[in-house]
């Protein structure tokens, strides 16, 4: 078995590249069903990373049904991918295309989740979004904590519809974005558009605080709009 393994570019998403660059090799059939993975240490040698990303690469591909792990022996290629597991392959989401199109549907989904958390927020989820929004008016604009934050805001947003496969879905395409906008390195950095973006995520707060869904939709809406016009996304959001 040769596999065609190299370093990878250090940055914010190591385990991500990592846990691509096994990907490719099954589905390029240098690991086969049932084949071993190196251990943790040929890996992290391998890669050029510490053991800890190669873990967090491992708990990804696992959770994806593309491996699975037995205490003691080792990580092993799973016998038929996991038809129900949702992937979205890293190389190809660095083409514009790829990245526009992610981030059409995180539009779609977020503006009719934030006309349904209007319906069905409650206190606890309103503290939430007042907290998240809080922790990001106090971090530097466009940094991993910003973006970090940003996400916890659309996170509280999804859980107050009360619809766990709303969550679950939004925060795996959500977090596909963050990444992507933390590999390109393109997000500006800007106390004018650090005041917009927050003003953007207030209004949003405000319509589902007072339970106006359309404002909420309307609200939402106008905010990835200018999000995609500021990581560099031409067009229009999703009407």
């Amino acid at each position: 078995m040769t596999l065609k393994l190299d370093k990878v570019n250090r940055g914010p998403h190591l385990s991500t590249l990592v846990a691509s660059s096994i990907s490719r090799e099954i589905a390029q059939g240098r690991l086969r069903p049932g084949d071993q993975l190196p251990t943790e240490q040929q890996l992290a040698q391998t890669f050029g990373v510490s053991r800890n990303v190669v873990r967090e690469a491992i708990a990804r591909l696992r959770s994806e049904g593309r491996i699975w792990s037995q205490q003691g022996r080792g990580a092993f290629v799973a016998d038929q991918p996991n038809a129900t597991v949702l992937t979205i392959d890293y190389e190809e989401l660095q083409q514009a295309n790829a990245f526009q199109s992610l981030f059409e549907l995180r539009g779609i989904l977020e503006v009719e989740a934030a006309a349904l958390a209007a319906k069905r927020r409650t206190a606890a989820d309103l503290s939430a979004m007042k907290e998240a929004l809080v922790t990001m008016h106090d971090a530097p604009y466009g940094s991993v904590m910003w973006l970090k934050t940003d996400l916890e805001f659309h996170k509280t947003v999804a859980a107050a519809t009360g619809n766990v496969y709303m969550v679950q879905f939004l925060m795996f395409v959500s977090e596909r974005v963050r990444e992507s906008i933390l590999a390109s390195g393109n997000q500006q950095r800007s106390e004018d558009l650090a005041a917009v973006t927050l003003g953007e995520h207030q209004r949003i707060l405000d319509a589902i605080e007072v339970g106006d869904g359309a404002e909420a939709r309307d609200a939402m809406r106008d905010h990835l709009h200018g999000a995609a016009s500021r990581v560099g996304l031409a067009g229009e959001q999703s009407e």
